[in-house]
């Protein structure tokens, strides 16, 4: 039989992505976590993590204990809220697009406040490719993520366009829509956690553009702040906005991203008790 506590080291080894951060989450040493996991590596007779020098990774087997390990977890919390006669707290853990406009997560986080109080939700960033893959391990039960093709379990939200994010004080700040060659003369911010930035880049290149790049940043609040500024110009999903900068469209570049809300395949029980959740979702960023 395999002990809790070593799931829960198992758990928090994935969810911290160090075996130092796992120890410091659960109250233990480094050298008892990292004795742990070795232990429970050899009840289960396979190797759980790929390690190297700055992160951990799941091994295939170590993503198929991950869901159960969850489960498991999940349900020892039912079990010790009947015995108990204490309700459980309800907990969404909810991965979140890192490029989604700040302004309108934390509208979504009113909304909650306002409408599912019994409901705690924990927010999980990443980008599209590391939302995949907490949802196969278990880490979220949902993610608010773009949709490519056909995906189980997933509703639509939203579509939208990218656009231009020019300063106010631009002199083509009141064209509602320009082609990239109008940019030759602008310096450009690139918002390096942009899922359309290759695209964004060989727009530009097929036009003979290649600016000089005064800022790259993963903040895309920061990026907005310094276009006000005057720093330069970006490409930013049409949700984003901010006062003394206007977005244009960019003629000719017409990707659109597709915004939805997507369940993990253990996510049912979850999914069932957060209805007030998935409607404010709904609210917020439906279409």
């Amino acid at each position: 039989m395999i002990d809790r506590y070593l799931l829960r080291y198992f758990l928090a080894v994935i969810d911290s992505g160090t075996f130092t951060a796992a120890a410091a989450q659960s109250n233990v040493s480094q050298p008892t976590l990292s004795a742990g996991i070795a232990r429970l590596e050899r009840e289960t007779g396979t190797k759980l993590f790929h390690r190297n020098s700055q992160r951990v990774e799941l091994t295939e087997a170590g993503a198929r204990l991950a869901v159960h390990a969850r489960r498991i977890e999940r349900e020892f919390h039912l079990a010790q809220a009947a015995l108990t006669g204490l309700a459980p707290v309800d907990t969404l853990r909810l991965g979140m697009l890192a490029t989604i406009a700040t302004a309108e997560l934390a509208a979504l986080v009113a909304a909650l406040a306002r409408t599912a109080p019994g409901v705690r939700v924990e927010l999980v960033e990443g980008n599209p490719r590391a939302l995949a893959q907490y949802l196969a391990r278990g880490r979220v039960d949902a993610a608010l993520t773009i949709l490519r093709g056909a995906a189980p379990n997933a509703e639509l939200l939203r579509e939208e366009p990218y656009v231009l994010a020019l300063p106010a004080t631009h002199p083509l700040a009141g064209e509602p829509s320009l082609p990239g060659e109008a940019m030759a003369d602008d310096t450009m911010i690139v918002r390096r956690q942009c899922e359309a930035l290759p695209e964004t880049s060989r727009y530009f290149t097929q036009r003979g553009i290649r600016p000089f790049f005064p800022l790259r940043t993963t903040n895309d609040d920061r990026a907005l702040e310094m276009v006000a500024a005057g720093l330069g110009v970006t490409v930013i999903p049409a949700s984003h906005a901010r006062a003394g900068v206007v977005c244009p469209t960019l003629s000719g570049f017409d990707l659109r991203r597709t915004l939805g809300l997507v369940w993990g395949e253990d996510s049912a029980a979850v999914r069932t008790a957060a209805g007030a959740v998935v409607t404010a979702i709904h609210a917020q960023f439906g279409g």
